[in-house]
């Protein structure tokens, strides 16, 4: 049996930085990945869709070049080179992980997976077929999620895609269906309707969008049907099977209505689940939900002492930079004799349809629901100096002030560069900047981010 100070299970956003600064500080650390370094994000997730969508976007302003005054006869997209692209950029990412890891003292790598077989013990099955049995006295689970994957009749019988093996396709769908309406889908949807593809999404909820505020979700789904992308609520598919020429026919179930759909590839993005069920955690007493999320508490340690989880295994939002803001708490705690904790975390995002919708704080309706009196602030981007000397009118903005403390409770921006514009209201949350002090502050001109001023002139 080897034995290591720390052990980490899962190389995602906060496990290679932990393994790092653990090994840092002098602890013998192991690193354990099953695949690949780097996690959904540099694989599956940000790194690779990001960089489709920006070949999206490129297609579907130079299809519209003539309204800035460009003339343009055609368009062609080439699939391969874009895939190969996205695989470079992949690459590069991952090599630089790769190298971080093997140029830190301490730190030990090994790649196979990991299952409890005792308290504080896993054993290891090796790519090699070998298996080691390691102890540490404190351990790290940083495993992620992966699709779910819905019970639909026929689905063994027909390829199917998910969020996952999309990326590896080399050639644009001639008809997309997707199943699901979740951030994923509507960033699939329209990076492959701009490629040139007829897109439908179903979405078994009879509202677009629940998370949002209504006119937020509106407006998203508006900019969406505009692009020719066809959406539809209360829908699910009930059956596939094999059609000709190697489509699929799809049976749909929309409100009390049955029909029928053809379609040349078939997307399910209809959730994620933890990985934690194979790693048999009652080996060593940790607990987990109903739905195999591990329960840990506001500074991220489970019911096991010395035993932690981070990122989308623990359950709660799922981004990136959730999951490095669980290694810096877990980090700083541990090393820095901090007190941090995930209580009133600030979590933003950004959904990266084109415009972007970002997003940070409480909605309208959470506000509301909380009992805050509150006043809203609302500016059409088409009020905006900047969006209309870019031609990109499409959105608007929208911030949640209390009407007591006048601080900014929250803020949904749906326009070009949305996620970035949104910041400049998290940082201002963070320092418990009143809307008055945006209200009135000095800005570039003529930025996106100026015209924050008016929207919160609004309020008078």
């Amino acid at each position: 049996m080897k034995i290591y100070d720390a052990l980490i299970i899962g190389a995602g956003q906060a496990g290679v930085p932990l393994a790092k600064k653990l090994a840092q500080s002098g602890k013998k650390t192991l690193l354990i990945e099953k695949r690949i370094l780097g996690g959904t994000c540099v694989n599956d997730g940000c790194t690779p869709t990001k960089t489709l969508i920006a070949s999206g976007r490129i297609a579907y302003l130079a299809r519209h070049s003539k309204e800035w005054g460009v003339n343009k006869d055609s368009v062609s997209i080439d699939m391969p080179f874009i895939k190969r692209r996205k695989d470079s950029i992949i690459l590069g990412s991952r090599q630089g992980l790769e190298k971080g890891v093997e140029d830190t003292e301490e730190l030990d790598l090994l790649y196979g997976e990991a299952v409890f077989t005792g308290f504080k013990t896993v054993t290891v099955q090796g790519r090699d077929g070998k298996s080691q049995e390691i102890k540490a006295e404190y351990i790290f689970i940083n495993t992620g999620a992966a699709p779910v994957i819905p019970e639909i009749e026929g689905l063994s019988t027909i390829h199917y895609f998910t969020s996952t093996s999309i990326l590896d396709l080399e050639q644009v769908p001639e008809h997309l269906l997707i199943v699901g309406a979740g951030y994923i889908s509507l960033e699939f949807a329209q990076l492959y309707r701009r490629l040139g593809s007829k897109v439908t999404i179903l979405e078994r909820s009879n509202t677009f969008f629940v998370k949002e505020d209504e006119d937020v979700a509106t407006e998203l789904r508006k900019i969406l049907e505009e692009e020719g992308i066809q959406i539809e609520l209360n829908a699910e598919v009930s059956q596939v099977k094999p059609s000709g020429e190697g489509k699929i026919l799809a049976t749909l179930k929309i409100g009390s209505q049955s029909n029928e759909i053809v379609c040349s590839h078939l997307l399910l993005a209809s959730g994620r689940k933890p990985q934690s069920g194979n790693l048999s955690l009652d080996k060593t007493g940790v607990n987990t939900d109903e739905k195999g999320y591990i329960e840990v508490n506001d500074r991220l340690e489970t019911n096991v002492s010395g035993i932690y989880a981070l990122g989308d295994v623990k359950g709660g939002p799922a981004f990136t930079h959730i999951s490095y803001n669980d290694y810096v708490i877990v980090s700083k705690n541990l090393l820095d004799d901090a007190n941090l904790t995930t209580r009133d975390r600030l979590i933003p995002y950004c959904i990266f349809t084109d415009p972007q919708l970002g997003r940070v704080g409480l909605s309208e309706k959470q506000a509301r629901e909380k009992g805050y009196d509150i006043k809203v602030a609302k500016l059409p981007m088409e009020h905006v100096a900047r969006a209309r000397e870019t031609g990109e009118t499409r959105g608007f903005m929208k911030a949640v002030v209390d009407e007591k403390t006048k601080q900014i409770l929250g803020a949904a921006i749906i326009g070009v560069d949305g996620g970035e514009i949104v910041s400049v209201l998290q940082v201002a949350m963070m320092g418990k900047l009143t809307y008055e002090q945006i209200r009135d502050g000095v800005f570039a001109h003529p930025t996106f981010s100026e015209s924050l001023n008016n929207l919160f002139m609004s309020l008078d």
